[in-house]
């Protein structure tokens, strides 16, 4: 095997393909990169059973062949070479040359019969647009759970509806939704489609191919294998979906309410993050909405305490309640417009706390993003 390609071409290539792989992996192979060179140019692939990366580029390839080689130390020496073309060759006892101007590599080369086939996808598809899929990722996975003892909270569930789909997550004290177009081509179905996707396979895609025009979106597999492929440009991602059901969260957001809070969203982050800073971790942050604006009040160890204002529009009765100040900057963080919506929901349980509904602050038009936040009891 021998092939030439262009340095910046090869390194970018070898660092997509490893960033799903876990840092410490129990089976050696699967830490390997499997490389193909073949008359279409150079393949590049990693698989962990769970997700995979894949994507092709092109190369000068005087000798067709496949080799797997340890995926995070060549892409760290991929990242470092000097600014040359490289060369790689496998010599006649096995091993993998690298060399790039005047520096020179020889690297193990790992059992290529050993490691599993990369899963095909071949099921429906649809496409989204890029850059509304990343936005919606990064406004919706940061609820999901991390905690893995429920698998199916740490997901984020993806659901295609006629022409939209929709990403929910869930750590059972918040939920963040998002809808966003998408296009079932000639073969759309009014039948919905749900995938549970792994927050963080998700997050990652949304960072790869934040830029890349369209996305398609392919479901495939069937019983335990059921999986999810994203597609753009050369680069392919493919995720093992988490098996299970997730919650029901939809019906908890509430229909329209006019009792809410219209505040600055910058201003509001800002206060937040100044009066948490005498907080406690875990405990809550005291809101009072008025007609005069939004205070908020917090007491911390050794007698701190600290207080701040911003101003606010309020529409109904006045309102005291605590929040988690992190979950709550986090979705002023989502939200993603000059101002924010914040409306007090109500319950059929006088026993039971309402959660508070986040949402953008735009002139008519139903919300496509909304982030549900259950308040905390305050210790009086």
């Amino acid at each position: 095997m021998k092939f030439h390609v262009n340095r910046d071409v090869f390194s970018e290539a070898v660092s997509f393909v490893v960033k799903l792989l876990p840092q410490r992996n129990p089976q050696p192979i699967l830490a390997g990169v499997l490389i193909e060179a073949s008359d279409e140019g150079l393949s590049l692939a990693a698989f962990d059973y769970e997700a995979s990366a894949r994507t092709t580029i092109e190369a000068t390839v005087d000798e067709p062949g496949t080799i797997l080689v340890h995926g995070r130390l060549l892409s760290e020496i991929a990242s470092r070479l000097p600014n040359a073309p490289i060369q790689i060759v496998v010599d006649d006892d096995g091993g993998i040359v690298l060399t790039c101007g005047s520096a020179r590599f020889t690297l193990a080369s790992m059992p290529v019969q050993e490691y599993p086939a990369i899963p095909e996808v071949n099921g429906e598809s649809g496409l989204v647009p890029s850059e509304d899929f990343a936005t919606a990722i990064a406004q919706v996975a940061f609820a999901a759970s991390r905690d893995d003892v429920t698998p199916v909270l740490t997901g984020v569930q993806l659901e295609v509806s006629g022409t939209r789909l929709s990403l929910v997550a869930t750590d059972r004290y918040r939920v963040a939704l998002r809808e966003i177009p998408w296009d079932g081509g000639t073969s759309a179905s009014d039948e919905p489609t749900t995938a549970l996707v792994p927050a963080r396979t998700l997050q990652e895609v949304g960072k790869t191919f934040a830029h890349g025009g369209d996305i398609s979106i392919a479901f495939s597999g069937s019983g335990d294998r059921e999986i999810i492929a994203f597609t753009a440009g050369n680069k392919t991602v493919t995720s093992l979906l988490i098996k299970g059901n997730f919650p029901p969260v939809r019906r908890l957001f509430p229909e329209a309410t006019d009792h809410h809070a219209v505040v600055n969203t910058a201003e509001l982050a800002e206060a937040v993050r100044r009066v948490a800073l005498v907080l406690d971790r875990s405990a809550p942050l005291r809101f009072t909405f008025t007609a005069d604006g939004v205070s908020m009040d917090a007491s911390g160890t050794e007698q701190a305490r600290a207080s701040e204002s911003v101003d606010a529009t309020l529409v109904g009765e006045d309102v005291t309640l605590g929040l988690n100040p992190q979950y709550l900057l986090e979705s002023l963080g989502a939200v993603r417009s000059e101002f924010a919506r914040v409306t007090f929901t109500s319950s059929e349980n006088a026993n039971k706390l309402s959660p508070v509904l986040v949402t953008p602050q735009t002139s008519g038009g139903e919300e496509s993003f909304k982030y549900l936040l259950q308040p905390n009891l305050l210790l009086r």
